[in-house]
């Protein structure tokens, strides 16, 4: 019986609508560095269609941002439109937000909305830290807390 397997995390995938305004996001907005970046089609890559889970012939560009150890990649189909919608609570199943320290949470919000982020109203609270929820560019919700906290 083989033993425990080992992991290491890689990064998380977002799917965006406008690659652009998320890469303003990201990078200017939350600073992050633009990575890595595959512009992948199933002509180049037979199979890339069902590897994303996408029925038919398929475009897209796979662009990773980075910022210390996260990596985020920016999922962009030319060739689909994308379907739901990103969570609206932290209560709602799978993943609720992406969340980040900030030395000044007044500044950080103020500086993610210049760089295309809108303010989740009613979400500004201090349950023993100061935090906020503002939403990229397509609504993925991205919690700013004020820290780290001291050891």
């Amino acid at each position: 019986m083989a033993g425990t397997p080992t992991y290491a995390a890689s990064h998380m995938g977002l799917c965006v609508a406008d690659l652009d305004k998320s890469l303003r996001f990201y990078c200017e907005g939350l600073g992050f560095e633009a990575a890595e970046r595959w512009e992948l089609n199933s002509d180049i890559a037979p199979g890339l269609d069902k590897a994303l889970e996408i029925d038919g012939r398929t475009e897209v560009i796979s662009q990773f941002v980075r910022n210390g150890g996260m990596a985020i990649e920016l999922l962009w189909y030319s060739s689909h439109q994308p379907i739901g919608a990103p969570s609206q609570t932290r209560l709602q199943l799978g993943l609720t937000h992406i969340s980040f320290y900030v030395d000044d949470v007044d500044a950080a919000v103020e500086h993610a909305l210049a760089h295309g982020g809108t303010l989740v109203e009613g979400t500004r609270q201090q349950p023993g830290i100061d935090l906020v929820f503002v939403q990229d560019p397509d609504g993925t919700r991205v919690e700013l807390m004020q820290g780290p906290p001291a050891a």
